[in-house]
């Protein structure tokens, strides 16, 4: 068959389908709701909002987090514990809590360590399934696409302070481009529903060119003609990872990053695990917490904790390596992503504006399972070789301000019987009894996965909650009430107060750039970080050219379990992934900052500088890695 009619047959398929959903109003195909809205248990979200928002609340402290842990013995154990603090297991802790259960969460690193602080950043349903559902007339990946888009908006509403809608640039180099990418894309905004962001259209190439003035108006042997914009959600992946273990801790739930499970409690003579022998691994003190199940939610070392409870556990996770590089905001306009569904080589490619840098993507390729990956340099090469041939700015290697790689953990159902295909779409199972491992799935649907672990729990452990899940409208802490304006009132209320090197202290502005950040990086909890910098001497920035003030360190530490120099420079500020060299300059005030809050000896701030160094050497900028620039 010629490329002409299969291109005609693959325009046919999207038209059918777009056609019979248009025909149904939209919204024939989606799934009953689930969501809390419908559950009438408004009284128990008000009361947990009440308490979340509560903007004198104080998480209870790390000692008082450990203390409760000790505490569940076996004749009073914890409901559940989790362990994994990655974007799943604080949802599940989140979820487990309000629905009044006693649960406590355990992370061998810091919140967001692994794979959540290193996503795409996107908050998507997944273009590309949809593409498999039309063409494959597959309906399993097409509710795939109907629960992610839900839950898109779900994730955006519950923390709009770090979440928003996107506008995503799909170029198109020939017509047939411009009405298959139209098409589909219309479709996409059809099967969302009521949970559209925004209607996606087409634009012509001046128009594009306007929009995204980086754009190559000519390729290899192509030209433009014209673009389609659709719309996604972009967020601060480790951020809300943070505030999903702090509305956790505020929702009751005792949550302790930095300690790690080194074996499981048995029953004598049922085998069923009934609670962990952990180790605090910044006092190295080791102690046993009990519960009536644990949930396995640690991500791409979800196997190794199964092999804890069996070491002949099949193993059900085929981890995959996605690689991001970061460049300078003039790669991409201020609010504009640009997509390339299917490069030459059939990968997905994008730019996207984040945080005032560009984030560029990404591979996907069989990794090994490791606790730091480093991105290698062919992959760092493939990204840059694939952007180049859709801008008209040099693209040079030298530019590379950071670059990461993430750990995807796919995951295979280990009861299945058919373990051919690999699912995108999450696995819970109980494979061995009092263990529920919950793993696969994305960060868009983090919340429903949570909440399908909390009811495979609950049956397990014949548990009693006090309701149901309510997490599908309940924001998280910062969220309740913030405004897209709330800035204004951190620069018109506030001062920087700033120490000279001579020890002079001096008020300095707060800049809209400083005030922006600190309302979007805090929420409504932001003026307590401005008034820190303010009563505190702390208003100066950490690192020139971005907001990061002084203050954040020692709010961080106070409120957000801040419990290293990395925790900060990677999770509670994004430094690390913006700017490794930004980051290694800001170290040594950041660690001053810290070892005041925490006690910390010369030994142990010595220590922190060390281990944060060698983290940020796993980070491929420009400036600490070994590359040939002949090319770029």
């Amino acid at each position: 068959m010629s490329a002409t009619a299969t291109r005609l047959r693959r325009v046919a398929a999207v038209a059918t389908a777009a056609v019979a959903v248009t025909a149904c109003g939209g919204a024939v195909l989606l799934p009953p709701s689930v969501s809390s809205n419908d559950r009438g248990v408004g009284p128990v979200v008000e009361s947990m909002r009440r308490t979340i928002s509560d903007p004198n609340a104080i998480v209870p402290s790390r000692s008082v987090q450990e203390s409760t842990l000790i505490g569940a013995s076996s004749t009073s154990p914890l409901d559940i514990l989790v362990v994994g603090g990655g974007a799943t297991g604080c949802g599940v802790a989140l979820d487990a809590a309000t629905r009044g259960l006693r649960v406590g969460l355990v992370e061998r690193e810091d919140f967001s360590s692994g794979t959540s602080s290193r996503s795409t950043k996107l908050i998507h349903g997944g273009v590309r399934y949809l593409e498999k559902a039309v063409f494959n007339l597959d309906y399993g990946q097409l509710k795939l696409v109907f629960h992610a888009l839900e839950e898109r908006k779900q994730v955006i509403e519950n923390a709009p302070h770090l979440c928003h809608a996107l506008p995503c640039m799909t170029p198109c180099f020939n017509w047939f481009e411009v009405v298959y990418y139209w098409m589909g894309l219309k479709m996409y905004d059809l099967v969302a529903g009521r949970h559209i962001l925004h209607l996606s259209r087409y634009y012509s190439v001046q128009e594009s060119i306007e929009l995204f003035p980086t754009l190559a108006r000519k390729g290899k042997d192509k030209s433009l003609r014209g673009t389609v914009v659709y719309y996604d959600g972009q967020m601060n992946d480790s951020r809300l990872n943070v505030g999903l273990a702090c509305s956790a801790a505020l929702a009751g739930a005792a949550v302790l990053n930095h300690a790690e499970v080194v074996s499981f409690l048995k029953d004598e003579g049922s085998e069923r695990i009934i609670g962990a022998k952990i180790r605090d691994n910044l006092s190295g003190q080791e102690f046993e917490t009990y519960a009536e199940v644990v949930v396995n939610a640690a991500g791409p070392f979800c196997d190794s904790v199964r092999k804890m409870a069996n070491k002949n556990a099949q193993s059900m996770i085929c981890p995959s390596s996605g690689v991001h590089v970061v460049l300078p905001d003039y790669y991409s306009p201020e609010g504009m992503g640009l997509i390339v569904p299917k490069t030459k080589d059939g990968r997905v490619v994008f730019m996207l504006p984040w945080l005032g840098r560009t984030v560029a993507g990404t591979t996907d390729s069989n990794t090994s399972i490791t606790a730091l990956p480093e991105p290698h340099e062919d992959e760092i090469q493939f990204i840059l070789d694939a952007i180049c041939d859709y801008l008209n700015v040099k693209v040079r290697r030298t530019d590379v301000l950071s670059a990461w790689s993430g750990i995807r953990p796919l995951a295979m159902d280990p009861t299945a019987k058919n373990t051919e295909s690999i699912s995108r779409d999450h696995v819970v199972c109980e494979d061995f009894p009092g263990l529920v491992t919950i793993t696969g799935g994305k960060w868009t649907t983090y919340r429903s996965m949570a909440e399908d672990a909390v009811n495979a729990a609950i049956k397990s452990g014949k548990l009693s909650p006090r309701n149901e899940c309510i997490t599908g409208n309940l924001r998280l802490v910062g969220g309740d009430g913030w405004e897209s304006s709330s800035f204004t009132v951190l620069a018109q209320q506030y001062v920087r107060m700033k120490k000279t090197h001579g020890g002079k202290v001096v008020p300095g502005v707060m800049d809209t750039a400083s005030a922006k950040h600190l309302s979007h990086a805090y929420g409504t909890l932001a003026e307590r970080v401005a008034t820190i910098a303010q009563n505190e001497t702390l208003g100066k920035r950490l690192a020139h050219g971005y907001p990061y003030l002084e203050a954040e360190v020692a709010y961080c530490a106070r409120n957000e379990y801040c419990e290293s120099a990395i925790d900060f420079i990677a999770r509670r500020s994004r430094l690390a992934f913006l700017d490794t060299d930004a980051a290694g300059r800001a170290l040594p005030r950041i660690i001053e900052i810290l070892a005041k809050e925490h006690n910390w000896d010369r030994s142990r701030q010595k220590q922190e500088m060390r281990k944060a160094r060698e983290f940020l050497e796993t980070f491929k900028s420009s400036k600490n890695a070994q590359f040939h620039d002949g090319k770029h």
